[in-house]
């Protein structure tokens, strides 16, 4: 919840005349407009519009201290007034898209309490007792905490929403490169099972030549000593 207690009349009297083409009233009718602002952004009060003279309040917006007929009456005479920049803005809270605003025209020593919702005036109380001003203000304030329930939990559980979206983009980026990673691995182990295999009947053959060759490097050695020893028969041994 914030609060400003500077004066803003440039921006207040820059809309002014605009408010004043549209015409005014107290009560408006479902969501102001089609697109809120982000909860706690906080729009010119000079662009505050008001509300349509048939519409209706959201559920609990209840305010039993003015008729319609007096309040349209204040709102036209709020809008002259930012129109010549002779309001002081006292303060004003912002609760979501919805906010509460105390006026003060030093003139006529005259309360404005509003209250409203994205750029839509709501309701716009006078009083010329500061005691009952400020009673209304902290009214309109715990309206807008109470209204902006709802929009505050349903930001949030759009942000978690946002948030479990994210992390869920994110593993399954990570699912999809491990899943790679593994593809990778098992097309190279393939490859090296076949090459293992083939390698293990290569040197299988091998091993089979090798034996056949020691065999067949043993009849050439004993056919060698045979050959030898006929050769030498009838000769002295060597080294006797």
């Amino acid at each position: 919840m914030k609060q400003s207690l500077s004066p803003r009349r440039a921006l207040l009297a820059a809309a002014a005349f605009t408010l004043l083409q549209h015409g005014a009233c107290v009560w408006a009718g479902g969501p102001a407009s089609d697109a809120a602002p982000v909860a706690g952004a906080r729009p010119a009060l000079g662009s505050l519009t008001p509300q349509p003279a048939n519409a209706l309040p959201p559920a609990g917006m209840v305010d039993d201290q003015a008729t319609a007929g007096a309040s349209q009456g204040d709102v036209a005479t709020l809008m002259q007034l930012i129109h010549d920049s002779q309001l002081v803005e006292l303060r004003t809270t912002y609760n979501a898209s919805y906010g509460a605003s105390l006026f003060f025209y030093p003139p006529e020593m005259t309360y404005y309490v509003v209250l409203f919702q994205d750029k839509h005036f709501w309701r716009v109380i006078r009083s010329q007792d500061e005691a009952r001003a400020e009673s209304i203000y902290a009214n309109f304030v715990q309206q807008t905490q109470r209204l902006a329930e709802v929009e505050i939990r349903r930001m949030q559980i759009e942000a978690q929403k946002a948030f479990i979206d994210r992390v869920i983009a994110i593993n399954e980026d990570r699912a999809r490169r491990l899943q790679a990673d593994i593809d990778v691995a098992r097309t190279q182990q393939a490859r090296v099972d076949d090459y293992q295999r083939q390698m293990q009947g290569n040197a299988a053959a091998l091993n089979a030549q090798k034996l056949q060759a020691q065999a067949q490097l043993r009849d050439l050695q004993n056919q060698v000593n045979q050959l030898q020893r006929q050769t030498e028969q009838g000769l002295p041994a060597v080294g006797r």
